[in-house]
């Protein structure tokens, strides 16, 4: 097994759980702290260090379980890795949290 594999799993299985999760005593700085991570990844991610970028989306969404710009982003990553199973697990994931937005123009299907 890969060794991202079981946090990856532990992330989508948190943020999937039906139960919603207690909101954190400071939204702001959640979504602070998520913002980045994100923007860590993205500069990982333009530098071709797509192992650290994976790292730090996953790290975001942990931190923001709701934001799907951390599940996009852990997608791009995972796909350069080759590793395209967990790659569309977190891109379906994103498309969720995308469409339940109150934001989203899309409708969910």
């Amino acid at each position: 097994m890969r060794p991202f594999a079981p946090i990856l799993l532990a992330v989508l299985l948190a943020a999937g759980c039906s139960r919603p999760a207690p909101k954190p005593a400071n939204p702001p700085e959640a979504q602070l702290r998520s913002q980045a991570l994100i923007d860590s990844g993205n500069a990982s991610f333009r530098k071709g260090d797509y192992e650290a970028a994976a790292k730090r989306y996953a790290s975001a969404a942990v931190v923001k379980p709701d934001d799907p710009a951390a599940f996009y982003g852990l997608g791009m990553a995972l796909s350069k890795l080759g590793r395209d199973d967990e790659a569309r697990i977190a891109y379906a994931k994103a498309r969720l949290l995308a469409n339940r937005r109150p934001d989203a123009t899309t409708p969910a299907r």
